[in-house]
């Protein structure tokens, strides 16, 4: 077969270049120490490194989310710790204004502190985060959720919780509605109101009672009338909502168990001909109510029976109130906590999953040194043989021998 001049150059230059070409492939591999330097090198590999990529840049995302969303649940946490040790002073307040020893213008110095603690709370409920956003006014973060007008505060956020994402498949709520903290709170024991009428002239006490039979509890409102006649006490028992009269005569005893369709509560003290207790189902009462109301109790005087009796019902419905309020709050910061420990656990299983994308993506990229810098030199010799023989057979010529 005769070659021609021309192919010889051809395919001496071809071989070369491909060889170039490949020695240059090797010196990306090993100057950016992947295996995959352009799709074309491993197309099927490019596209799992491709996959993996994204992955592990969500799950980054994720974990920031998770960062922002731990700072903004210690905050709530910290501001309900706030609340709580608030709380638990007014609480020690409401002990303390209970001693007979005090007198009207101590429970007034006790009132001015209590103004103070209002503020407070009112501050605490307001709080905010790093960029400004309320705590406690739901998705209007924006708005201040409680503001003070003329009959007590008001509440002016919504009931939702702003939540983040903080995995493929959990939102987490990352704060709380201010309506649910400090405004819904059941006053009375938790199903009923005992209460003492102001128009009472006499020193009973009514306590907060107790279920007796859930069954026959029925929802409706309740008056017990006392009468006092030739030294001698009884009451009656009404049914407001109906206006069925459920007893009457009834002896009365100081301190004795009175009950009737699934209630049951006991008078202290010595009521007067007249006085009245009612009885109705619990309602959500606002903290801010049960410390105004508290306040006001405290700057009434009390003087004689009938005033320190009045004072201790407004104290022990104050104690009772609080006493839920602190329950609630409780369970807000005991639920923030548990999100916290979600957040802790989701963290650790992300940055185990990390460690896996990033273990996938190197077997996938990563170069084998070792074997990279031996195909190396053999390709440098390759390249060497290839132009050392082009130089041979370039320089032959028939006209040499003429």
């Amino acid at each position: 077969m005769r070659v021609s001049t021309n192919t010889l150059f051809d395919q001496g230059t071809k071989s070369m270049l491909q060889q170039q070409n490949s020695l240059f492939k090797l010196q990306q591999q090993i100057s950016t120490g992947k295996r995959i330097v352009t799709p074309s090198d491993d197309p099927i590999g490019a596209a799992r490194a491709h996959e993996l990529t994204q992955a592990a840049s969500l799950n980054a995302q994720y974990a920031e989310n998770r960062q922002r969303a731990g700072d903004s649940l210690k905050l709530v946490e910290s501001t309900l710790g706030g609340v709580t040790n608030l709380i638990q002073n007014v609480q020690s307040l409401a002990v303390a204004a209970g001693n007979p020893v005090l007198s009207d213008s101590d429970r007034s110095n006790m009132a001015t502190e209590l103004r103070g603690r209002f503020e407070e709370l009112l501050g605490l409920a307001n709080a905010t985060d790093d960029e400004g956003n309320y705590l406690f006014s739901g998705f209007q973060g924006k708005t201040q959720p409680f503001v003070q007008v003329a009959g007590g505060v008001e509440y002016k956020g919504d009931q939702g919780q702003r939540l983040a994402q903080v995995s493929a498949s959990r939102q987490l709520p990352v704060s709380e509605t201010g309506l649910a903290i400090f405004e819904q709170i059941r006053n009375g024991n938790g199903t009923f109101v005992t209460a003492a009428k102001d128009s009472n002239t006499g020193s009973g006490v009514i306590n907060a009672g107790s279920v007796s039979d859930a069954a026959s509890l029925t929802g409706n409102n309740y008056e017990i009338s006392f009468k006092v006649n030739a030294g001698v006490t009884t009451f009656d028992v009404t049914n407001v909502t109906t206006g069925a009269v459920l007893s009457s005569s009834n002896p009365y005893s100081s301190g004795e168990a009175i009950s009737f369709e699934g209630l049951q509560f006991a008078i202290k003290g010595a009521p007067a001909d007249g006085d009245t207790f009612t009885v109705h189902p619990s309602r959500h009462e606002s903290l801010f109510v049960t410390i105004n109301n508290f306040i006001t109790a405290l700057e009434t005087p009390a003087t004689g029976s009938t005033g320190n009796a009045k004072l201790t019902n407004s104290m022990n419905t104050a104690l009772q109130n609080l006493d839920h309020a602190l329950t609630n709050v409780l369970g807000t910061r005991a639920a923030a906590g548990a999100r916290l420990q979600e957040i802790d656990s989701l963290q650790q299983a992300g940055e185990d999953t990390a460690v896996q994308y990033q273990q996938s993506l190197s077997r996938l990229q990563d170069l084998d040194f070792a074997q990279a810098i031996s195909d190396l030199t053999r390709q440098q010799a390759l390249l060497e043989a290839a132009q050392q023989s082009f130089i041979r057979i370039s320089g032959l010529s028939l006209f040499n021998k003429i």
